[in-house]
């Protein structure tokens, strides 16, 4: 597979970018308890974006492993999990807001702290959408790789401390055009009081055409009913 791209995400960090269908974007954890947040639009369409419960209902699920694939509010798959060595990301918990970062770690501002300041996934995301001609009301659920997060019989949320390892890994497949954009900042219940300093990286590699046998087409009758509105879409594009 031919490399085209490679980033290494410092804690805080943020980035977005345009990602081309039959991509893999391949995340590695450069230490324990890593997360990063990511959302997904459609690269024509910005009003098609990465839809969570429409993920999760189709799925019969609460979290994302191989063979799960990430759904727009179109009925359409943005993106397919095709490698995972922890078999369990979060997909409830949303992002970090500034309240909550100065509450937890410690009140911080680029002012006094300069870029040592400790960011959140919620103004991450909206200058990373601002950049895509988009903004905070764009903003929606996102999915947190790296981390575990469980829910009791009671409702309540329990994240799992020691579920990610250094040089933990996942692999995503783009099955669309796709704006991506990513925060390196720490899921809203890690426990922790220090803000975490887990640097990701992240590679993008070409990707074969996904077929009739995939593991991610073939997982659910819903999954190969969405992969069939992505290729009808691309299909009437001519491509």
């Amino acid at each position: 597979m031919q490399k085209l791209f490679t980033k290494e995400f410092r804690p805080g960090e943020k980035w977005s970018g345009l990602i081309g269908k039959n991509k893999y974007i391949h995340f590695k954890a450069l230490g324990d308890n890593a997360n990063v947040s990511i959302l997904l639009y459609n690269m024509r369409d910005t009003s098609e974006r990465y839809n969570m419960p429409d993920t999760l209902k189709a799925q019969y699920t609460a979290h994302l492993t191989k063979g799960n694939v990430l759904m727009s509010d179109n009925g359409r798959v943005m993106a397919s999990i095709t490698e995972d060595s922890l078999g369990w990301h979060d997909s409830i918990c949303g992002h970090t807001t500034r309240k909550m970062t100065d509450e937890k770690y410690g009140k911080t501002s680029y002012q006094e702290q300069g870029n040592d300041f400790y960011r959140c996934g919620e103004e991450n995301f909206k200058i990373e959408l601002v950049r895509n001609n988009m903004g905070k009301r764009d903003i929606v659920p996102c999915v947190n790789l790296f981390s575990k997060v469980y829910v009791d019989e009671d409702g309540s949320m329990n994240y799992v401390s020691d579920h990610c390892k250094k040089g933990a890994t996942v692999t995503l497949r783009t099955e669309m055009d796709i704006i991506f954009v990513v925060s390196n900042t720490p899921n809203p219940l890690d426990p922790s009081t220090e803000y975490p300093s887990v640097p990701i990286t992240m590679e993008v590699y070409d990707a074969p055409k996904t077929d009739l046998m995939d593991e991610c087409v073939n997982s659910r009758d819903e999954n190969y009913r969405a992969f069939e509105n992505t290729w009808d879409y691309y299909n009437l594009l001519g491509e």
